[in-house]
């Protein structure tokens, strides 16, 4: 990595949708991809309260990308998130159609049911975060890679979590070894997937970065580069917190 990379996540990203989520550590790299590869269509599977679907919604309402964007859930929690009401899903959608109307799809159902909706070889971006036992995200793997188009991106969240019945940390550890990959190990991790394919000779600065210097001083630059920018958004609205707070005070007085 170069010191002159100076992504958009540093120049300009505010996030408009603040929840609680272990995706906080990656909201940055998250709106960085976003605007490096500019997908036409981006899925993501799993979607909760929206930390990661609307970091990816707002980089492409902000940078100006022609494309759509799908959250495949139940919106009705599993073993691992526990159950929730409809208040979660109704939060989703008043947010999603206050801001994204127009590019952005909630689509209310078992990511199964939800593939026939995909052309082969049509995503640009897919982001795996559903049920995180080492079978499930096998199987959204298997289900979910072909319609990724040649090239694509797949992000896998939760790769280094390693509690309860979890296995996402072992799927990674296995197909990882056998495409492009780049593991974030900050926070809950993350693992950076590029299917085989495409036009390499068009890539944007942000893959190269990823993929085309394998050494592991270039990827600890890059993995450190992330988790100062994690933690400056952190600070950043810390700080923010803290001035609106005096100025309450200061109102009140």
């Amino acid at each position: 990595m170069t010191a002159i990379y100076l992504p958009p996540s540093i120049r300009h990203f505010e996030p408009k949708h603040m929840v609680f989520s272990t995706w906080v550590d990656h909201l940055a790299f998250g709106y960085d991809l976003v605007a490096s590869i500019r997908p036409k269509l981006l899925v993501e599977l799993g979607t909760h309260k929206g930390l990661s679907y609307f970091t990816f919604c707002q980089a492409m309402k902000e940078n100006e990308i022609d494309g759509a964007c799908y959250a495949i859930d139940t919106f009705e929690g599993d073993a691992h998130t526990d159950k929730y009401d409809e208040s979660v899903f109704t939060a989703v959608n008043a947010h999603n159609r206050e801001h994204y109307h127009g590019f952005s799809y909630l689509m209310r159902m078992l990511f199964d049911d939800a593939l026939r909706h995909f052309d082969a070889e049509s995503i640009d971006l897919l982001h795996i975060d559903g049920f995180h036992t080492y079978d499930a995200v096998s199987a959204d793997f298997q289900n979910w890679y072909p319609k990724v188009k040649p090239g694509g991106i797949i992000l896998f969240h939760d790769v280094m979590a390693r509690l309860e019945d979890f296995g996402v940390w072992r799927f990674w550890n296995e197909v990882k070894e056998q495409h492009e990959s780049f593991t974030f190990v900050h926070g809950f991790g993350l693992g950076v997937l590029r299917k085989a394919g495409g036009d390499r000779s068009v890539d944007p600065e942000l893959l190269r970065l990823l993929f085309n210097d394998s050494s592991e001083q270039a990827q600890a630059k890059m993995r450190a580069f992330y988790v100062h920018a994690s933690k400056h958004m952190e600070n950043t609205r810390k700080l923010k917190r803290l001035l609106k707070s005096k100025d309450t005070e200061s109102n009140k007085s």
